[in-house]
């Protein structure tokens, strides 16, 4: 049996998908909207040699195996593969054409790979872990982003909305379980380009101030602040949150750093931003999470390797009593998982009309991790293996935690 015809075996037969390797052979159906490519036989050797997510998103970032059309569509196919379904004499042939790839074309691991060195979360790795991801290109991202520039969970107020509109609001949301009205102060941890600042700067008359370990994110942000008139109001620095001095903040957000601080570093974390409080201060909590308990926190394969190095995801429960732990006093949760999916889905047809321009800017390898990436986190929030919270917590005064009676966001 040919190449193409263990694929479509292995995948399964009616997966809407066209197969063609590099010995010829073509299997599946070939209207389907997306096709995949075997295009050396270092593929099977990645994939022999790192079998599941981690061999096939070497292969594709590599080049070596393609993945043409509705990535997607593609991905959600190929996620269901397993060599159960196919009779042992074709799990037997492709074992012995996976090991003799591997031992006839050795791999060697793409450059887009991350390659961390010290101890787990300390200050010096954790910029490394952000340097990698983040301080790619800020004129990627803005064709991938839109022009928010941001880099988290949008929220839809309707179907339709647009992806500004929908990152708009999510800023506001944020703005209004926070209570913000001028005069007060803003601490925005892992605070991205500046989004969450700029916003409560420009429509709340807040004293904002933003921290990121992303060099080049802080920098567009500040130019962003200056543009926009806003220098007596906001600010954006290149700093660690761990060494933010200020305190007496009457709002703490972090929007989309948990997922790097680490489960064993929680505790630290939370305890970091009560103190920053004041008493009866708000913190607003926004990350991704895991939908229970039963798997390990860390990601692994693909995303550790390439995207977020270090990266770690808990579920609700666990970060709602490490919130209580810290002295905070959770008030609202709010499960966004769909509005991710529809995030996702915007990113990656921004990444698509600016194919070219992206492989160009950031080079090949680096546009294909977050093609994979992109579609295979809209996949899992739509399959809920992840999901998205916001939590909203206070630092009691006393016991008063000077909270509406009902929400009024």
């Amino acid at each position: 049996m040919r190449l193409a015809e263990i694929f479509e075996r292995v995948i399964g037969r009616d997966a809407p998908l066209e197969f063609h390797a590099f010995d010829g052979s073509t299997a599946g159906d070939p209207d389907a909207p997306a096709r995949v490519v075997v295009r050396s036989p270092i593929a099977l050797s990645h994939l022999a040699s790192a079998p599941g997510e981690l061999g096939l998103a070497r292969a594709y970032v590599s080049g070596t195996l393609d993945i043409q059309g509705d990535m997607y569509t593609a991905l959600a196919s190929m996620s269901a593969a397993t060599l159960e379904g196919i009779p042992p004499s074709v799990g037997a042939e492709l074992m012995v054409k996976l090991g003799a790839y591997r031992l006839w074309w050795p791999t060697r691991r793409p450059d887009a790979e991350s390659r961390l060195h010290g101890r787990k979360h300390s200050k010096r790795r954790d910029q490394a872990a952000i340097t990698h991801h983040y301080d790619v290109s800020n004129r990627f991202y803005e064709w991938v982003l839109g022009p928010s520039m941001a880099y988290t969970c949008a929220v839809y107020p309707d179907a339709d909305s647009s992806l500004e509109e929908a990152q708009w609001t999510k800023h506001d949301l944020v703005a209004r379980k926070l209570g913000l009205a001028p005069g007060m102060r803003l601490l925005d941890v892992g605070c991205g380009w500046g989004g969450m600042v700029v916003h409560a700067a420009k429509h709340y008359g807040v004293r904002a101030l933003g921290v990121t370990l992303s060099r080049k994110q802080a920098e567009w942000g500040q130019k962003e602040i200056a543009e926009a008139g806003l220098t007596e109001l906001a600010e954006i620095r290149h700093q660690d949150y761990r060494d933010v001095a200020e305190s007496g903040f009457d709002a703490v957000s972090s929007i989309g750093l948990t997922e790097h601080v680490g489960k064993a570093h929680l505790g630290e974390y939370f305890r970091s931003l009560h103190a920053r409080l004041r008493p009866g201060g708000r913190l607003l909590n926004h990350c991704i999470t895991r939908p229970d308990n039963a798997q390990p926190a860390k990601v692994g394969g693909f995303l550790n390797r390439y995207v977020f190095p270090d990266g770690e995801l808990e579920s609700p429960g666990h970060l709602m009593s490490q919130m209580h732990d810290a002295g905070f006093e959770v008030r609202h949760a709010e499960n966004l998982r769909e509005h991710y999916a529809k995030t996702l889905e915007r990113w990656c047809a921004n990444l698509d009309e600016r194919w070219d321009e992206a492989v160009r800017e950031v080079g090949m390898s680096r546009a294909r991790v977050w093609r994979l990436y992109l579609a295979g986190s809209r996949l899992g929030f739509d399959r809920n293996t992840v999901q998205l919270h916001q939590m909203l917590g206070v630092r009691l005064d006393g016991t008063q935690a000077h909270m509406p009676l009902r929400p009024t966001w």
